[in-house]
């Protein structure tokens, strides 16, 4: 770079606070632009203003939700013509529109997290479906407020192993919860948009949704949240599974109606359910809340330091790769042509 030249300019959407070599090396390569506003009224205006004029890449966490809300056509279209990198530090990207990223001219190029939440989410997932299985809430509620395991005692839990774990979405957490709950005796099926190579599922057997419904003795959710899977998991979806189901959620909480779940669990279709994902977060329908049987962990399936760190590195690392060579280590799969 010549001494004259300018860094180029990247807009921060949240905030960094793990990773701080790599966050101290995009520094020195590029200008760092912070949003003043703490809403979407206020950043829509902002960015209309003129003040991101000349950002080329964006960097965005899950929590600065709160200050843009959803990254639609509305925001896409208040971006400045000069942003062309928008990069996402989560797996998951339900609150960005790809579509309206994509159609922008030249198109808006997107990157997530792919593996870096695996183990994580996984090991969460594995935890709810053993306190689930076991119904541990039950017990350890009552004995924080000093009644033993309780009276009555709680319903006896089961085993993993011999049962029946279904996998819907086989992506890397779901394949790294395949692995943890063979570990524990656990039989796996799985549906997918699209079956598996034999490498890639690992011998997991392929079932067609109907089939993963009523065979499925524990149904751990594990798809990306998008208008295809949105409420996925609903009323008839639940009349299909076995008496007795246990439902497990890290995914997205809308890939599932919350409302139908309350009333599966009250009538005893599903035995318990372990989530860390809700509809609305953070507010958490009242009906999971009374339910003892349900065992509930506030969205905190990456809530470590070395993946949070892991997910840090990784984004930047888009951001400097999109800022120093034009390509995104990591573009979500719907624009991997249009790099």
């Amino acid at each position: 770079m010549g001494s004259h030249q300018a860094k180029p300019k990247v807009l921060v959407l949240g905030k960094v606070d793990y990773a701080q070599d790599a966050w101290n090396a995009l520094n020195d390569i590029s200008e760092i632009l912070k949003p003043a506003s703490t809403n979407r009224e206020d950043f829509l205006k902002e960015c209309r203003s003129g003040k991101f004029e000349g950002v080329v890449a964006a960097y965005r966490t899950f929590h600065s939700f709160s200050i843009t809300g959803l990254i639609d056509k509305e925001l896409v279209d208040a971006f400045p013509g000069s942003l062309r990198y928008f990069v996402s530090c989560a797996a998951g990207y339900d609150q960005v529109d790809i579509d309206a990223c994509s159609a922008r001219n030249p198109p808006l190029l997107v990157s997530n997290v792919p593996t870096a939440v695996d183990d994580a989410t996984a090991d969460v997932n594995m935890f709810l479906i053993l306190g689930a299985l076991r119904n541990f809430n039950t017990g350890m509620h009552s004995l924080r407020e000093g009644k033993w395991r309780g009276q009555p005692a709680p319903r006896l839990g089961h085993d993993p192993q011999g049962k029946t774990l279904g996998i819907l979405g086989m992506g890397g957490i779901g394949r790294n919860l395949k692995k943890k709950a063979e570990a524990f005796g656990m039989k796996v099926i799985y549906h997918n948009r699209r079956q598996l190579s034999e490498e890639l599922s690992g011998g997991a057997q392929y079932v067609t949704f109907d089939e993963l419904l009523s065979t499925s003795d524990v149904l751990s959710l594990n798809l990306p949240l998008n208008k295809n899977t949105r409420h996925i998991i609903g009323k008839a979806e639940f009349a299909k599974m076995k008496d007795g189901v246990i439902v497990v959620n890290t995914a997205r909480g809308a890939v599932m109606d919350e409302a139908a779940l309350v009333e599966a669990l009250d009538s005893g279709k599903v035995f318990s359910a372990g989530l860390d994902v809700f509809e609305e977060e953070p507010t958490v329908h009242p009906g999971l809340i009374r339910n003892q049987n349900v065992l509930l962990v506030p969205h905190m399936g990456t809530w470590t330091i070395e993946t949070l760190t892991a997910m840090e590195e990784w984004a930047i690392e888009n951001v400097t790769l999109a800022i120093t060579t034009g390509k995104l280590k990591s573009p979500v799969p719907e624009q991997v042509d249009l790099q």
